[in-house]
């Protein structure tokens, strides 16, 4: 098995395991606060488990972004090593939820994804799309280094995926900061308690995706990809 690709299986363990893992703690506080099954609006939540919770969240990222760091040899693929993890693990996680609670009841369903700086929220397919989209970048950038072609990503290029990430993440907090607004919530301006956050949450139940901004976000993300693709293949036939 070429060197690259034997990295791609280990990391691709790791990440499923991370799946596992996070899947494990979520069946856990279902099993504490919603033992009839998770919906919206979401349960109280003491102030110390909130902030453990907030953490757990910090930390899972830590560990992706720590496992990219290791695995790459420069910044393209640590990059890709981190977001193709953060992929997999996303994934994986669904995969593992759906084997254990049944849950999602379709890819529809509405989830938390994240609490940092504010809750986002969305259908469970918006969060596989982009996951999706990660793990393509990652192969894509992984089949011209089998050729030994040094990848890089262009200043266009960042920026592109710069401008799709951010797009994409609005859109998951969208729905939320529009709620905020609308019932004159102080925790939008002011720095974010964890105890304030999590009493603004539970009066929130959600109303609409912003799916021309998570659109948008694909489609800047995806042409990126594209000019990254279309770069390289031409370093290609100059060989």
């Amino acid at each position: 098995m070429n060197p690259f690709w034997r990295i791609f299986f280990v990391l691709a363990i790791f990440s499923i395991a991370m799946g596992f893992l996070e899947a494990a703690v979520v069946i856990y506080l279902r099993e504490l606060y919603y033992p009839e099954g998770f919906k919206f609006p979401l349960s109280p939540i003491p102030p110390a488990i909130a902030g453990i919770e907030l953490l757990r969240e910090a930390a899972a990222i830590i560990m992706l972004l720590a496992i990219g760091i290791i695995a790459g040899k420069n910044a393209v693929q640590r990059f890709s090593f981190f977001i193709f993890c953060f992929g997999a693990w996303d994934i994986f996680y669904y995969i593992f939820l759906k084997l254990f609670l049944d849950w999602p009841d379709s890819l529809f369903t509405w989830d938390i994804l994240f609490l940092i700086p504010v809750p986002w929220i969305g259908p469970v397919i918006a969060p596989c799309i982009l996951s999706m989209s990660m793990i393509l970048l990652t192969l894509l950038i992984a089949y011209y280094y089998q050729y030994d072609l040094r990848v890089s990503i262009s200043k266009r290029e960042w920026l592109l995926l710069i401008a799709g990430a951010v797009s994409v993440i609005f859109s998951f907090m969208w729905d939320y900061i529009h709620y905020l607004l609308s019932n004159k919530r102080s925790s939008l301006w002011t720095p974010l308690s964890q105890e304030q956050m999590f009493n603004d949450i539970t009066g929130y139940v959600p109303q609409s995706f912003n799916w021309t901004l998570f659109t948008l976000g694909e489609l800047l993300l995806l042409l990126a990809t594209g000019l990254l693709v279309n770069r390289h293949n031409k370093l290609l036939k100059l060989r």
